[in-house]
């Protein structure tokens, strides 16, 4: 198949993915945002999200800023090809446009979402799947553009210029596609660092003194941090994980073009990875249509959205079947086995999640009860659902590792096995438009809860609202475990894709368990996932003891607040949050950075190998702990607040709220981050695998 088809075919299913979004847009900004309160209130949620949003993009320009400049001097050294600092641009620049899109549809979309819940259930859940939706299209959307766009540059470019020495053609082009995923993978760690630490900085400091000391409801106006809370639903779980989740997108693919271009599999090898993301498209705008519910039950709110992700996952098992024997041929039938087991253990590690963390199942009811005993016993009980949690993620991510190298051919040609892992990578975000609206649509029925509450609507209102809520606490938990798998396995393509690498720049990597060098690199990457977990953790713990001080100080000083006649300070609190969470950002994000190139240069490319293998490993394990140990505290107490063991303001309830506080950081700060980490880190290795060889230290 000609090149000008493959990419016709890529470009027009990003057109429909960015089209249908904006048509998704229109429809949901034609919707009435309510009365004039709950626009009031959602102005406030805007007004803050922007705020955060323009720091945030003053300290990341900065870093973009060096980067750019850094990068060009080596492509000025020769260390680089000169397209390489350009991709790092535009790969941080539709980063941060993806999240500025979802930011911007999510903020609108709170009212308009409470107010549709007026109506009916599924008119709210309409509305915020929709707002969701537009953040998924738009990240998959773009990011088939991006690639497809650079694809077509790097292959105009060498049909009249020398390729680099020892490349090829595709593996010259592919190779330069990697370093675009350094500067998407940049921007999603400041992104999910920066708004881990405001989000949950806010939502603790809002808890402790507002439930616990005060003992008002949740997104009560008389909280001084009720609307820092909000926002940071938003800059955590729309920005964030919206950049979180391009970036591994991207990554996945180009990981996966990179390791067809080494295996020889030449153009229709290469193309693959896009196709089979681009018929995505389709199957997740199909998906999308598949959910609605005439229930008011949760089980059927969660059965509805799993008609989309799940349809999706069908369409795609059934299509890349057509699309492989078209590409490949009967021969490589395996490859579509591959498909199937990363869609699988997308599927499964959703389902485990949530097992492990929805208080409909025994897990999350059995920690609740430790409640009964005090915080101490439901922190341990926690912590041992947390660790226990990882023994099935583990094995699922394993058996996909297998299988998919199995099914490829991979005990019989090497080069097709990896790139058997890597297909299974890309069939496992293949979904992505639709997967990431699940989780999404999270934040924006968490605000339109808040927006009812503060608004004073009719009980009605409020339960149908809770009800979103609870599902999105569910599809955010699952969306985290589907994130850590797909980071999983496209953190082991992006390692393979370095050895490759070193191995065309003429320096064979051997890599034997006898070597001091890999040993040393193990034990320093089985580390870094815990220094970077202290430092997102005390970053959240500092910026929280900012905000539990101004709330404490706005109900002692403010005549009135507490009995509801005075209206709290919202802005300060917003300010403090956005300051604390850009500053304290700065630090795990360069170590990122630093690491791989600081070994690199002392210990040579054999230590950064196992660096990067011994944080993929730590790290998997300890996202996953650490995500499903917070998912169970938030779904205990949300269980105990239905009215179990005392319901509300019970001692209960009480200590569940402290575990939920020590949760918070664990789920959406450090354990999410961990995901960007390990992606980053492999991205910096790529990119300055050349600058290693030449000065590394050890030869």
């Amino acid at each position: 198949m000609a090149i000008a088809v493959v990419i016709s075919i890529v470009i027009v299913c990003a057109l429909i993915s960015i089209g249908f979004a904006f048509g998704l847009i229109k429809w949901l900004f034609s919707k009435d945002e309510g009365t004039e309160k709950m626009k009031e209130i959602s102005s406030f949620i805007q007004e803050g999200a922007w705020g955060y949003l323009r720091q945030q993009y003053k300290v990341v320009a900065i870093f973009f800023t060096v980067m750019f400049a850094i990068l060009l001097f080596m492509a000025f050294k020769g260390l680089l090809v000169i397209f390489v600092p350009f991709a790092f641009l535009t790969g941080g620049f539709w980063s941060a446009l993806c999240g500025w899109i979802g930011m911007f549809v999510a903020t609108r979309s709170n009212a308009r979402t409470t107010f549709a819940a007026k109506s009916s259930l599924n008119q709210g859940l309409k509305t915020a799947l929709g707002a969701g939706t537009v953040m998924g299209l738009m990240v998959v959307g773009l990011g088939l553009l991006d690639l497809a766009v650079w694809f077509v540059i790097l292959k105009w470019w060498y049909s009249f210029n020398p390729l680099p020495a020892g490349f090829d053609e595709f593996t010259a082009i592919t190779s330069t596609m990697l370093c675009f995923g350094m500067g998407a993978s940049s921007y999603a760690l400041f992104a999910r660092v920066g708004g881990g630490i405001y989000t949950k900085a806010a939502d603790v400091g809002a808890d402790l003194v507002g439930k616990v000391e005060a003992g008002i409801p949740e997104d009560d106006p008389r909280n001084p941090a009720v609307i820092a809370d909000l926002v940071g639903d938003n800059v955590g779980d729309v920005a964030g994980m919206g950049a979180d989740l391009y970036e591994s997108y991207v990554d996945s693919i180009v990981a996966t073009m990179a390791l067809a271009a080494t295996a020889g599999l030449g153009l229709r090898g290469v193309s693959l990875p896009m196709i089979i993301a681009a018929s995505g498209v389709i199957a997740s705008i199909i998906g999308f249509f598949m959910v609605r519910t005439k229930s008011e039950k949760q089980r059927d709110l969660i059965n509805a959205l799993r008609r989309g992700v799940f349809s999706a996952a069908v369409l795609i098992v059934l299509g890349s079947a057509v699309i492989i024997n078209f590409f490949l041929g009967p021969q490589y039938w395996g490859v579509w086995w591959s498909i199937v087991c990363g869609l699988l253990a997308g599927v499964l590690l959703g389902v485990s999640t949530e097992y492990f963390t929805s208080a409909s199942f025994p897990p999350a009811k059995k920690l609740s009860t430790s409640a009964l005993t005090g915080p101490a016993t439901v922190i341990i009980s926690g912590m041992s659902l947390g660790m226990l949690s990882t023994v099935i993620p583990v094995i699922l991510i394993c058996s996909a590792v297998f299988f998919s190298f199995f099914f490829s051919g991979g005990f019989a040609n090497y080069g097709m096995g990896l790139y058997g892992i890597g297909i299974a990578a890309v069939g496992l975000l293949s979904t992505l438009g639709i997967t990431l609206a699940s989780d999404a649509y999270g934040p924006v029925a968490d605000n339109a809860g808040g927006v009812a509450e503060m608004s004073d609507l009719s009980k009605d209102v409020r339960n149908r609202t809770d009800q979103l809520d609870m599902l999105g606490n569910t599809t955010a938990a699952t969306g985290k475990g589907f994130a850590i798998g797909s980071a999983a396995l496209t953190a082991l393509a992006l390692i393979v894709a370095f050895k490759e690498r070193v191995d065309i720049l003429g320096k064979p990597l051997v890599l034997s368990l006898l070597d001091i060098r890999l040993i040393l690199g193990l034990f320093l990457g089985g580390l870094m996932p815990f220094i970077f977990c202290a430092l997102t953790l005390r970053a959240v713990g500092q910026a929280a003891e900012f905000i539990v001080q101004e709330v404490r100080r706005q109900f002692r000083e403010i005549v009135g607040l507490l009995e509801g006649k005075a209206k709290a300070d919202y802005t300060t609190c917003v300010t403090i949050t956005t300051q604390a969470a850009q500053k304290k950002m700065i630090a795990p994000a360069l170590l990122a950075i630093i690491a791989p190139i600081a070994v690199g240069i002392l210990l040579g490319a054999e230590a950064v190998a196992g660096l990067l293998v011994g944080s993929l490993i730590s790290g998997f394990v300890l996202a996953v702990m650490m995500a499903n140990s917070g998912g169970a505290w938030d779904n205990a107490k949300k269980y105990i607040e239905e009215g179990n063991y005392g319901g509300k303001g019970s001692d209960a309830h009480k200590a569940a709220v402290v575990g939920d506080t020590v949760g918070d950081p664990f789920k959406d700060t450090a354990g999410p981050s961990l995901n960007i980490l390990l992606k980053l880190m492999s991205m910096v290795a790529i990119t300055f695998t050349q600058f290693i060889i030449t000065y590394s230290i050890v030869k």
